[in-house]
């Protein structure tokens, strides 16, 4: 795609934004009618992810040369992700104990959505996690889009590809072959971008019921979405000036990872905008092989946004049951909140099903989960450009380690 063609896709996407929003808000419940054009833009997306990923990772592993340098590599990545996490939950802890979101109000005060019931929810486990990285069944995961077994399962392939020799070049030739041809295919779904952000938005409004019974909601938890977005907003900044510190680079970088950022709003999923990370990072300059290895990884454990977002929602949650959280309950949070977010990828409703483990770590009622979900799909929209955000932040540092 031209330099020209992506700047005006670019300005596209806004207007798919900001005119999702208007209609949604002046219309209403007959934009739900259109939900099906912004299903048929996310489905586009999906079914780029797991052939995408597969070759994205074997061919960015191969590209390394010998396997016992993505140790260093692996490990520079991992202890970015698992850092900036552990900096958004301070970020989310910090901001609520500011502003005390939950303070003065009870659960009597808030019409409450109790259609989540928390309790038929299994809370994951260390285990669970750890269990979920090997797939006895790939064609299984790749159907469900678990993203973690495909990814384990690459790097394991692309590590044996390269004790291969010549014997491997025809393989690995395929699958350069094959990350070429989904990056050409992404290009293609772009241009449906614009529409169908405006669909997803619009229709997800609608079914609010507008803009004003929207705002209605939030109205009664005002300060608790007002602490998630400063939060947010915040973090972003941290990660911009990690970004700029780093690498010298700023601007320019987050122009290049704009439409990611645009889709990542729109489709509130960071494995569906994993093609348009790739595609943006590639076109700020980053290393391939960084863009390769770091990304698929980081859409799949990496979650800032998450991780801050229930950090603030636990103890929001504390205040309007008026339960002290100390500094104990707060560390355990801090603990639990980071660990927890990296089981959230490829789980439904993953934000809220993690948040079972956090508060049930410090013995908080379930059932809390309910006083925030009529906003919830809202902030998943924001935590989610942060999610993917802080993934393009990690493969511009990484490039970096990898040219020094």
């Amino acid at each position: 795609m031209s330099e020209q063609h992506s700047n005006r896709l670019l300005w596209a996407m806004l207007a798919g934004v900001v005119g999702g929003a208007t209609a949604g808000t002046i219309i209403g419940q007959p934009m739900v009618g259109i939900e099906w054009i912004g299903t048929l833009f996310l489905n586009a997306l999906k079914m780029t992810i797991i052939p995408l990923v597969i070759a994205a990772v074997i061919t960015g592993v191969a590209s390394l040369g010998d396997v016992r340098k993505l140790g260093k590599i692996g490990g520079y990545t991992l202890g970015y992700y698992a850092s900036t996490t552990a900096v958004a939950v301070l970020i989310g802890l910090a901001v609520v104990n500011v502003v005390e979101p939950g303070a003065g109000i009870t659960s009597a005060d808030i019409n409450a959505d109790n259609s989540y019931d928390a309790t038929e929810r299994t809370p994951i486990g260390f285990s669970d996690i750890v269990l979920s990285a090997v797939s006895p069944n790939l064609v299984a995961a790749a159907a469900e889009t678990k993203l973690l077994p495909i990814i384990v399962f690459s790097l394991i392939f692309a590590a044996a590809l390269t004790t291969l020799g010549a014997k491997g070049e025809p393989t690995l030739k395929f699958f350069e072959s094959l990350n070429h041809v989904m990056m050409k295919m992404i290009n293609w779904i772009m241009y449906l971008a614009p529409i169908g952000i405006f669909a997803l938005i619009a229709s997800r409004l609608g079914k609010a019921g507008g803009g004003m019974a929207f705002l209605h909601e939030a109205q009664a938890i005002g300060g608790y979405v007002i602490a998630v977005l400063v939060g947010l907003a915040i973090h972003s900044i941290f990660l911009f000036s990690v970004l700029r510190l780093s690498t010298g680079n700023g601007l320019d970088f987050l122009r290049h990872l704009s439409k990611a950022l645009f889709t990542a709003f729109g489709t509130a999923s960071s494995s569906a905008t994993l093609p348009l990370t790739i595609s943006g990072a590639k076109s700020a300059g980053v290393d391939d092989r960084a863009v390769r290895f770091v990304l698929p990884i980081g859409a799949t454990i990496n979650m800032d946004g998450t991780a801050l977002y229930e950090a603030i929602a636990v103890m929001f949650i504390a205040q309007v049951y008026g339960i002290e959280m100390g500094v104990m309950e707060q560390t355990i949070i801090f603990v639990t909140a980071t660990l927890a977010a990296i089981g959230a990828a490829g789980i439904p409703q993953a934000g809220l099903v993690t948040m079972v483990i956090v508060l049930s770590a410090v013995n908080l009622p379930l059932e809390g989960i309910a006083l925030i979900l009529s906003v919830d799909w809202f902030l998943d929209r924001f935590r989610t450009v942060i999610n993917v955000w802080g993934d393009s932040v990690g493969s511009a540092l990484v490039s970096r380690v990898m040219r020094s």
